[in-house]
């Protein structure tokens, strides 16, 4: 058999444009499916994993799916907007901590996430370096956003513009990076942590205006009487918060008014949540209160579905590519007419034939099994990205 193997080895590597070819072909059918269950299994764990640690979710009445991969996941899907009234409605129950979470804005891909300091202790979210954001346009960056952004402690990020041109005049804010946390593994890995307050200040809700009562440019006033100022247009919104202008920014309307995409809740105990979910079915109730881990469950039959799907595919795409592959060594016999000769006039028999043949199929089928692993290994080491690029994010 050695003998049949150094034949085929050297055959091959004479044919090598045929050989890749079936290699490659050998390879793509026994890799997808490999690479399917692999991330299917990831994104099962990773999923399942941050949303039974969620208890339950509060948001508006609408999709419970982008409800959950917004105020879980960070995903790009921002649910219908509601108020921090929700919250305080929420604590004022007594029967849960109340979390909220405004996930609206990014910067350079990354989303950031207004919250309150509850967040990180419901979490177990660190900080490795630097401190907690304490006040207005402090931020504290995931691992690996920090990571990617090539950030620290010191250095400053820039908010993107939620569209090009933006006629209500709202402006970027640069953030002050005052911490970088410890890597989780999760979500919280690629988000810059901001306080609600800060977030509101993206939406101009929170804005920090001129002293106008100092101003030199006498055209910056509109009005001036009993000691009320009124600005003009020219003033200008500040785009970064400073300890010289950090006074001079002031809140606009209630603030049980301010807006939110939605609030964790923790309830104190298994009877607690229940009897809080209920407060949530009644006709009058202008939010709804969802269970993530069962919004997920539903995603994950879905997908499962389709992997089902998937699998007969790729079924068939084997047995055709098994059936081209004999179709090959087929006519590979015909157009080896003269080495098929050649190998009976030296006195060897039909057996020799089969040996040759099957050595140079192991050769193959070896040669796709290495290849196969390695991709393997690969998908294995970073399906945790993967999972979130494809899936998730």
């Amino acid at each position: 058999m050695i003998d049949s193997l150094y034949l085929a080895w050297k055959y091959v590597r004479f044919n090598r444009v045929k050989f890749w070819t079936l290699v490659a072909c050998i390879t793509l059918v026994a890799f997808l499916p490999i690479a399917l269950e692999l991330l299917l299994d990831e994104s099962e764990k990773q999923l399942l994993s941050r949303a039974v640690t969620t208890p339950l979710v509060v948001g508006a009445k609408g999709s419970a799916l982008d409800l959950v991969m917004n105020s879980l996941y960070f995903g790009d899907e921002v649910p219908e907007i509601i108020t921090m009234e929700a919250a305080q409605q929420v604590a004022d129950a007594g029967l849960a901590l109340p979390i909220p979470v405004y996930v609206r804005f990014r910067a350079r891909g990354h989303p950031i996430v207004g919250t309150t300091i509850d967040y990180f202790g419901f979490r177990g979210l660190e900080v490795a370096e630097g401190r907690q954001i304490f006040v207005l346009g402090d931020c504290v960056v995931g691992a690996t956003a920090a990571e990617r952004l090539g950030i620290g402690v010191g250095d400053g990020i820039v908010s993107s513009p939620e569209t090009v041109f933006d006629l209500a005049g709202i402006y970027p804010l640069k953030m002050n990076v005052v911490g970088v946390l410890r890597k989780s593994h999760t979500s919280d890995d690629l988000a810059i942590f901001v306080d609600l307050k800060t977030a509101w200040i993206m939406q101009g809700l929170v804005h920090g205006h001129q002293d106008l009562t100092k101003a030199d440019d006498r055209q910056l006033i509109l009005k001036e009487e009993e000691g009320n100022v009124v600005g003009s247009p020219k003033v200008y919104e500040f785009t970064e918060i400073t300890e010289e202008n950090l006074d001079a920014f002031h809140f606009h309307g209630d603030p049980t008014t301010a807006p939110i995409t939605a609030v964790i809740a923790v309830p104190n105990d298994e009877k607690a949540g229940t009897i809080l979910r209920g407060r949530y079915l009644t006709p009058e109730a202008i939010h709804q209160i969802i269970v993530p881990k069962e919004v997920v469950d539903g995603l994950l039959s879905n997908i499962f579905r389709i992997k089902n799907v998937l699998d007969a595919v790729i079924l068939l795409v084997g047995l055709a590519t098994a059936l081209a592959m004999v179709l090959v060594f087929a006519l590979s016999l015909r157009l080896r007419k003269r080495e098929v000769d050649t190998i009976f006039k030296i006195g060897c028999k039909r057996a020799t034939i089969a040996r040759l043949l099957t050595a140079e199929i192991l050769i193959i089928v070896a040669s796709s099994a290495v290849l196969v692993g390695v991709l393997a290994a690969v998908i294995a080491r970073y399906d945790n990205a993967l999972v979130r690029m494809l899936f998730i994010r």
